[in-house]
C-alpha cells in the first residue's frame, strides 16, 4: 500500500478462524465502493486455531490487509491497542470479527468526524438503532445496571459503552491508546473514561447491529467489566494516568 489510508479498520481475533474470513470478505466488498483509502488490520490474539493463517490466505485476496499475529493471548484490550497504534490511517475503528456491525456504518460517523469530533462509537442504546434480533433480556438487564454504575462514576451521557464499533481520530489514538492499562473486557470504559479526561467530546450514534448466538461475552466479562470500573474511577482520582501532569506540560 502506498498510499496513506483514510481509514483504518482493526479486527481483533482470538480463535475467530470461523467467522473471520466471511467477516474479512464482507468489509473488502463493502470498502471496495468507497472513494477513500483504507487498509484492514487483523491482529491475533495469540489464536491456536488456524485464524492467522486464514487471515494470510485471504491477503492474497484482499487489498491492503495486514496481519498481527502475536503467539501469546494477551486480552481484547491488549490486542486492539496494539492495532489501533499500529495503523497509519487518519480514522482508526475497530469493530469485532462476528461482523456485528458492517463496515458500511462508519459512513454515518463521517459527518462528526468533520464536525470536529474526534470519537464517535457506535450504540445500541440510542434512538434509531436496529437490533436484529435484540439481545436475551437477561443480557440487556445486566447492561443496563452495568451502564448505570459506568456513567455514575466514569462516562455521564454514554448508554452503550460495550459496542464493539469504535473509531477515533489518528490525534485521539495517539494521546489515548498509550494510556490504556486494561488488556481484558473493561478496556471499552477505559479508552472512553481517558477520551473524557483528555478533554475529547464523545458522539455516540445509532447502528445496524445483528445479534451472534455465538457471542463470547460470558456473566463472568460483565463482572470483570464492573471490577475494572472501579479500578478506572480510582486510577482517575490518583492520577495513575498523569493526565492532569501532561495538562501541565501541555499549558
Amino acid at each position: 500500500m502506498n498510499k496513506k489510508p483514510y481509514l483504518s479498520v482493526i479486527i481483533p481475533a482470538y480463535n475467530e478462524v470461523k467467522r473471520l474470513p466471511l467477516t474479512l470478505i464482507d468489509i473488502d466488498k463493502r470498502l471496495s465502493k468507497v472513494k477513500y483509502s483504507y487498509e484492514i488490520l487483523v491482529v491475533s490474539d495469540g489464536s491456536t486455531d488456524g485464524t492467522a493463517e486464514a487471515a494470510k490466505r485471504l491477503g492474497s485476496i484482499i487489498k491492503n490487509l495486514r496481519l498481527i499475529d502475536n503467539k501469546e493471548n494477551r486480552g481484547k484490550g491488549a490486542v486492539v491497542k496494539q492495532g489501533m497504534l499500529e495503523a497509519e490511517g487518519d480514522y482508526r475503528l475497530f469493530t469485532d470479527a462476528d461482523n456485528s456491525t458492517t463496515v458500511d456504518q462508519f459512513n454515518k460517523m463521517v459527518p462528526y468526524f468533520k464536525e470536529g469530533y474526534h470519537v464517535v462509537i457506535g450504540s445500541r442504546d440510542v434512538e434509531g438503532v436496529e437490533l436484529h434480533p435484540p439481545q436475551p433480556w437477561y443480557k440487556r438487564l445486566l447492561g443496563n445496571i452495568g451502564n448505570i454504575i459506568i456513567q455514575a462514576l466514569l462516562i455521564p451521557g454514554v448508554w452503550d459503552t460495550q459496542c464493539g464499533f469504535k473509531c477515533f481520530s489518528k490525534e485521539a489514538s495517539l494521546k489515548i491508546f498509550p494510556l490504556q492499562r486494561i488488556n481484558g473486557w473493561g478496556f471499552d470504559v477505559e479508552i472512553l473514561s481517558l477520551a473524557k479526561a483528555l478533554g475529547f467530546e464523545i458522539k455516540e450514534i445509532p447502528v445496524v447491529w445483528i445479534n451472534d448466538a455465538r457471542s463470547k461475552v460470558s456473566f463472568k466479562a460483565y463482572l470483570q467489566v464492573l471490577m475494572e470500573t472501579f479500578k478506572i474511577r480510582l486510577w482517575l482520582w490518583r492520577d495513575i494516568y498523569n493526565i492532569k501532569l501532561k495538562e501541565k506540560v501541555a499549558n
